[in-house]
């Protein structure tokens, strides 16, 4: 079979067509090229005409498209592994490279003397010859947040010592996470290959929360140490292998804490990887191959069904296909299942991630400033939270609970194929949607994804989308809002989430909004105007929800991105293994 395709190429100045042709059974990528010139009138017909026809032909487009668009390609990383060890021993005795010592404002308090009057750096100040005191007053060093220096000081079986601020107090997992970071930062600038970590009050750390506490410290280090540098052509590998943790216990409970926090941990990084993936090469094929190499690579525990264009189309998925039908990238539906391998299965949830690796706006287009479609690659932050959460949970392996990844992938362009404001659409429940905005496209993938997870028999669902503007109004970029109409889920998260360190915060399901969704020609529009914007959103998709099965739905569309780091927080993937370990044989 021969195929033709013709790809255009337009400058303000000339247009030029490239005519590709080749058989099925050679390779696309040693084809020839030939290139002419047309009139104008024939390159401006050619440019506004839909050039594929079939599913076959529009998957050849996107293989060749995703070859050579940018001819980018992500270098391949090995992401250090560190060994984390729990002790209790006289931190003057410790051998490394990096002692590093968490200070309260309170630990810093100096005498008549201006020496230390806490214990610890008192100790550690009269082996350093009162220089630790010295330094930290000449370097102004409080104790305060997001203070930190290291000394390099003779005296001490470390080579040097550094002092982390935490302020007034430390007693939440995110400020034990901060810890953790501040080491991985001083880790990397001088290029440390052991450090310890120890409080200068680990008195102040109840008994309770010695464990969580330990936990937090060893991800925050995990995660500072992360770069993601696939896409630079020079990168700096960290040396960091061995981390201590002093002063927190030991004991076998206690290295399981600290395994779990690494599982959890790579877990995030695998998903900030997803959403900082450029979307060239993040389609919605390789969400989908990423998919399957979990389950692959968790073949014991994890199964994977990724579901084709056609596929969608028996299942009646209007909504879905809509969204995606003006892109070359053709979607996948990928629905990954992780049953433990023994023992039977008390409890079956669901998580339901936006999988639109762009968007574009569609007819709706982003616009001017503050649009953020620069940035639209991370509108799939929703399903690398998800897709995190499986690889973390196919590691932890909780007994007693099944467990369905869903995420409806593709991408939201333009083209004459694609749906336009005023269509109607039918989602596989029936239900009949008037598009009033092609913007708002992920409640339409989340559509059928949600009537997809209650057929699976599920008993809870919760769904995470970057999903609304409106939600980073109202809740700012670094709190989600929660939506649901169960109280007892909603305490169920809110609980993983303060273990976790992710903040939530409850929003109103108010009924009363449903009346700006109502549409004169169909069941409903998908949009219902500024006001509101986040809670109508949320009313939309519990159209889609069984009466029968708990739900939540996450609007992550402030924290999925850090601003000041340029890239994603891997936000939800540790709450959302939280829930699922609480409901879990093992909780």
């Amino acid at each position: 079979m021969a195929v033709t395709l013709i790809t255009s190429f337009a400058s303000s100045s000339s247009s030029r067509f490239h005519y590709r042709s080749f058989s099925s059974s050679s390779s696309p990528f040693s084809s020839s090229f030939v290139r002419f010139r047309l009139p104008p009138r024939l390159r401006l017909a050619l440019a506004v005409t839909p050039l594929y026809c079939s599913s076959g032909a529009r998957a050849m487009a996107h293989t060749l498209a995703h070859a050579t668009l940018g001819l980018t390609q992500a270098n391949s990383t090995d992401h250090p592994k560190i060994s984390f060890a729990a002790k209790e021993m006289d931190v003057t005795e410790w051998k490394g490279d990096i002692l590093a010592v968490g200070v309260t404002e309170k630990d810093m308090a100096k005498d008549a003397n201006s020496m230390f009057e806490n214990p610890i750096l008192k100790k550690l100040d009269a082996h350093l010859g009162g220089l630790l005191a010295d330094v930290s007053s000449e370097e102004d060093f409080s104790g305060k947040p997001g203070q930190s220096t290291v000394l390099r000081l003779p005296g001490l079986g470390s080579k040097r010592v550094g002092l982390i601020g935490l302020g007034k107090s430390a007693s939440s997992p995110s400020a034990f996470q901060s810890l953790g970071e501040a080491v991985a930062a001083a880790a990397k600038a001088s290029q440390a290959s052991s450090v310890a970590v120890v409080l200068a009050s680990s008195e102040s750390v109840s008994n309770e929360s010695k464990l969580s506490s330990a936990s937090a410290i060893a991800s925050g280090t995990v995660l500072g140490l992360f770069e993601d540098s696939r896409y630079k052509s020079e990168s700096k590998k960290p040396c960091l292998n061995s981390v201590d943790i002093i002063g927190f216990g030991t004991g076998p409970e206690l290295e399981k804490k600290l395994k779990y926090a690494e599982d959890v941990s790579y877990g995030v990084i695998f998903g900030r990887e997803l959403v900082n993936s450029p979307a060239n090469v993040l389609t919605p094929a390789v969400l989908a191959e990423e998919a399957s190499k979990l389950a692959s690579m968790y073949s014991d525990v994890m199964t994977a069904n990724i579901l084709n264009e056609e596929q969608c189309k028996e299942l009646k998925m209007g909504s879905y296909l809509a969204v995606a039908a003006a892109s070359a990238n053709p979607p996948h539906f990928i629905h990954l299942v992780y049953k433990p391998s023994s023992g039977p299965v008390k409890t079956k949830l669901a998580l339901v991630g936006k999988g639109l690796t762009f968007d574009s706006g569609g007819y709706n287009i982003k616009t001017g400033p503050g649009c953020l479609i620069e940035l639209m690659k991370f509108d799939m932050g929703g399903s690398a939270a998800v897709l995190g959460a499986a690889k973390a949970i196919g590691q932890i392996k909780p007994p007693g609970v099944e467990v369905h990844f869903i995420v409806a992938a593709c991408e939201n362009m333009i083209s004459g194929t694609g749906m336009r404001p005023g269509d109607v659409i039918t989602a596989s429940n029936g239900k009949t949607i008037e598009v009033n905005n092609t913007d708002a496209e992920g409640r339409l993938t989340l559509a059928d994804a949600l009537v997809y997870a209650c057929n699976q028999g599920v008993d809870k669902i919760v769904d995470l989308a970057t999903l609304t503007g409106a939600c980073i109004v109202a809740l700012g970029s670094s709190m989600a809002g929660i939506y649901t109409p169960n109280d007892n889920l909603a305490k169920e998260v809110i609980a993983a989430s303060e273990r976790s360190g992710e903040k939530l915060w409850r929003m109103p399901l108010e009924e009363s909004y449903w009346e700006m969704m109502k549409s004169g020609v169909a069941d409903m529009v998908n949009t219902g105007g500024r006001a509101g914007g986040s809670i109508t959103a949320a009313l939309f998709l519990k159209q889609f929800v069984s009466e029968k099965v708990e739900w939540m739905h996450i609007d992550m569309a402030g924290p999925v991105w850090n601003e000041k780091k340029k890239a994603a927080t891997g936000f939800g993937v540790a709450t959302l293994v939280e829930w699922v370990q609480n409901n879990s044989s093992s909780s």
